[in-house]
């Protein structure tokens, strides 16, 4: 309820006087302006439960987008991305080495370049395809390679997964 009062209050205008202030989003919770501003001056402190589900609705509408957009600009730029996924993975390397793929299950800490990348083709309309490789890419760039610490040269092949998930 805190949030919609906040969400309300940012939306009046000071162009009204204050005592007869337009109350947003009333008809389109369907109740009166009025039960409206009882709710902002904390007067009636539990709706219905059809209300309150429509006021956590609008709630989660209008605050949703402005978080997940918050979340994806700290994970490309500051925090990166956590991968957890069950695929098999094998890999072209030098002469002599064991290069059969094979299930691994992973859990893995991509650095903010690949989230960053990742969002960039998402929203660019990349295919599952192409987000596969970027993942691919940041996996064996993170626990095959190390982080440029060991196994250079090495191309990882991302294929036949069961799950994957990427959380912020």
């Amino acid at each position: 309820m805190c949030s919609i009062r906040a969400d309300i209050a940012s939306e009046q205008g000071n162009a009204v006087p204050a005592g007869r202030r337009p109350v947003a989003g009333a008809d389109a919770l369907g109740i009166s302006q009025r039960t409206m501003e009882r709710y902002v001056k904390d007067q009636i402190r539990r709706p219905r439960a059809d209300l309150a589900q429509r006021l956590q609705d609008a709630v989660r509408q209008r605050w949703q987008p402005r978080i997940r957009a918050q979340a994806r600009k700290q994970a490309a730029t500051s925090t990166g991305l956590v991968v957890d996924t069950r695929a098999r993975f094998g890999f072209t390397a030098a002469p002599g080495t064991t290069d059969d793929a094979r299930i691994r299950h992973l859990t893995i800490a991509l650095p903010p370049q690949y989230a960053a990348r990742l969002f960039d083709a998402q929203d660019a309309g990349a295919s599952e395809r192409q987000l596969r490789d970027i993942a691919a890419e940041g996996l064996g760039d993170m626990y095959f390679r190390d982080g440029g610490r060991r196994a250079h040269g090495l191309d990882v092949e991302f294929t036949d997964v069961e799950h994957v998930e990427f959380n912020l």
